[in-house]
């Protein structure tokens, strides 16, 4: 092939890349499966590679993470990022209102644009010619962290604008928030939980963390999506109102809130405002809010603004889903990866309907911030709607009894050394033999989506462990009925459901297996995409980092981890012990069914003709998602006995409900 045949063939597959990207990621609505979407990826990727000359910026392929950063750089904004004013309940929005009125000397009704304050971090996007240039935090609103590598990563994001319908700007500064959906964030933390890592608080500080990597790969493998919002300035193209400039930017290709409501009048606002208010527990994404502006960008104009904040604009701010309770403890948990986490243990405080007594503290750099001490009084939040988080202590209600805490130099289960690197957050055991790690290694072999052995309860793997009949993982198939009889509270009929529910282990499909071995950083999804990609065990076992490195969705953290595990003769020894103890590992297929390609199912009620657990493990073989909350987004949703909120959403939202049956039907 010539320079100038590759060149026509990238310049295709670009535009058919970006085209299928924005349907997917922004529109919701693909018109290829993901191994046709990946198919299309590596043509190009193997094009760029074969003529680096022809490689561009604006190339799908440079989404991926690049090599870390050794600090971030400082970027001025064009034009300042302003906070906005605050107001706590309606009286204010209409103390607003009639100072916008006076500033502009007017007094008909103004039209304001009302819309939800995502909970995420603000960013600002430069484009030059439709092409994305540069990103960046907000900072100080003056001055913020170059973070264009990290943003590039996020795939809700236009590398280059849409310009089919209309014209793009020599020049645009677009602001918007970056966030997790409530889903991605609770997966993301499951993950984290799998591998022995600490979880994280809530999304938005996640968001922010996640931004600020060094490593873009790091950025790379989180579910970050985008909601643009506003501009800075605009060279090239004029708006006159502000809805004006978000129906041009969804044009464009843009990310837009679908809330968004222009209203006549304050009153019309509140009303507006009351709706967002009933949605919040519904989005699939953290509101706090909802944003106030004045539609007409000539009136903003006159209206002006503060030192740090425009007068034509206010957010009304949602009451905090917080609590106040008192620390009696914290204690250390070991994880399986030796991670040490501090959790606090409270008097049980209801948020909301939900009884929390635990909360993570997470790690001692986040102890030291909050200065949290035993003993003390805290404001408590569901983060998330589900993870309990310390928000701040309360040092006025202290009364000299309270204790500092600190993680101890001694593993508090084998009392081994407790080392934390530098630059990791994580204090770690160092003894690899830790009961606590191997307990915790244990239950996540047997665990439903790994090796799903059934009766294998906490008490029971601690007795196993404590009585030294298990040590490895594949001792489990090496277990008697004399020796299982023999435990403490353990009758031979149990003992022999025990025995049971091991033989039926042994017949796995390979990423339930490497999910099952916890490898660090593969998760159950992770497991599954290496499974289809390789096939076999043996195929991932001998798989070199450039092969892992290749496959889609596999960063450089997970191919080292994956790399390293199968380069370790103890790890090794484990599989091969496992193999030679009968174990049938079912081959890792590619889905085929393009019915199934990229739909997302919720299962709900209790289901007869399945379990959960079944039915999802069934969708996502055939390569559709399965989450746990509806949406615009969710194709299908399946319903059981007593299925509650969810079909209801599902049904106001005109979802496709299934039954069981119908479900069936569909398989």
């Amino acid at each position: 092939m010539t320079e100038e045949e590759a060149q026509k063939r990238i310049e295709a597959l670009r535009e058919s890349l970006h085209h299928h990207n924005h349907r997917y990621h922004v529109l919701d609505d693909p018109e290829i499966s993901d191994t046709e979407y990946d198919r299309l990826l590596r043509q190009l990727q193997k094009l760029e590679n074969q003529f680096p000359e022809l490689l561009t910026p604006d190339s799908p392929t440079q989404r991926i993470g690049a090599k870390p950063l050794g600090a971030f750089e400082s970027v001025a904004h064009a034009v300042p990022m302003l906070s906005l004013d605050n107001a706590f309940n309606f009286d204010e929005l209409r103390d607003f209102d009639a100072r916008v009125k006076r500033l502009l000397g007017i007094e008909t009704e103004i039209d304001y644009v009302v819309e939800p304050k995502i909970d995420g971090v603000a960013v600002e996007l430069v484009y030059e010619n439709g092409l994305f240039i540069q990103g960046s935090t907000r900072g100080d609103g003056f001055v913020g962290e170059n973070t264009t590598l990290n943003l590039r990563t996020i795939r809700s994001m236009p590398i280059r604008l849409r310009s089919s319908e209309l014209a793009v700007p020599t020049r645009l500064d677009v602001r918007g928030e970056v966030y997790f959906t409530k889903a991605g964030f609770i997966q993301l933390n499951k993950e984290r939980e799998k591998f022995g890592e600490p979880t994280y608080a809530n999304p938005r500080n996640t968001a922010a963390g996640s931004l600020r990597q060094l490593d873009s790969n790091i950025t790379a493998r989180r579910p970050l999506l985008l909601f643009v919002h506003s501009f800075g300035q605009s060279e090239g193209f004029e708006f006159s109102s502000h809805l004006q400039a978000l129906q041009t930017f969804a044009k464009w290709g843009f990310p837009v809130n679908e809330h968004i409501s222009v209203c006549q009048g304050i009153e019309n606002v509140l009303t507006a405002c009351k709706k967002i208010i009933s949605l919040r527990d519904q989005l699939p994404y953290e509101i706090d809010g909802a944003v106030v502006k004045v539609n007409s960008l000539a009136l903003q104009v006159r209206a002006g603004t503060r030192t740090r904040s425009p007068r034509w604009a206010m957010a009304l701010k949602f009451e905090a889903k917080q609590a106040m309770t008192q620390i009696v403890d914290i204690k250390t948990q070991v994880g399986r990866t030796g991670a040490l986490t501090p959790v606090a243990t409270m008097i049980p405080i209801k948020i909301e309907g939900v009884e929390i007594s635990r909360a993570t503290l997470h790690n001692q750099d986040e102890i030291d911030r909050k200065d949290v001490r035993i003993g003390d009084w805290v404001v408590i939040q569901r983060a998330g709607d589900v993870i309990p988080e310390v928000v701040k202590s309360i040092a006025s209600r202290r009364d000299g009894s309270e204790k500092k805490f600190q993680i101890p130099a001694s593993c508090p289960v084998c009392d081994s050394r407790v080392v934390r690197e530098e630059g990791d957050a994580v204090h770690r055991c160092q003894n690899v033999s830790c009961p606590a790690q191997l307990k915790e290694g244990i239950r996540h072999f047997a665990a439903k989506g790994a090796m799903d052995i059934e009766g294998l309860g906490d008490k029971l793997v601690s007795q196993l462990v404590d009585t030294g009949l298990v040590a490895n993982v594949a001792d489990f198939y090496t277990l008697t009925l004399e020796q299982l009889a023999g435990l403490e509270r353990m009758a031979k009929k149990s003992a022999q459901n025990i025995l049971n529910a091991l033989e039926a282990s042994k017949s796995v499909g390979l990423g339930r297996f490497v999910f099952a071995l916890g490898i660090r950083h593969v998760g159950e999804h992770i497991a599954r995409v290496l499974a289809q990609e390789f096939g076999s065990l043996d195929g991932i076992r001998h798989a070199t980092m450039e092969q892992l490195l290749a496959t889609h969705e596999i960063g450089l953290g997970v191919a080292e981890s994956v790399f390293l595990f199968f380069r370790e003769d103890h790890n090794l020894k484990t599989v091969d012990r496992l193999l030679q103890s009968g174990l049938n590992i079912q081959a890792g297929t590619r889905p085929t069914d393009s019915r199934f390609a990229r739909k997302t199912f919720v299962f709900t009620g209790a289901l007869k003709l399945f379990t959960r657990d079944e039915a999802e493990r069934k969708v996502m073989a055939l390569g559709a998602r399965a989450v746990s909350s509806v949406s615009r987004k969710t194709d299908f949703v399946v319903v059981g006995e007593n299925a509650g909120s969810k079909a209801r959403k599902a049904e106001e939202l005109g979802v496709t409900i299934l039954s069981e049956a119908e479900f069936q039907e569909l398989l």
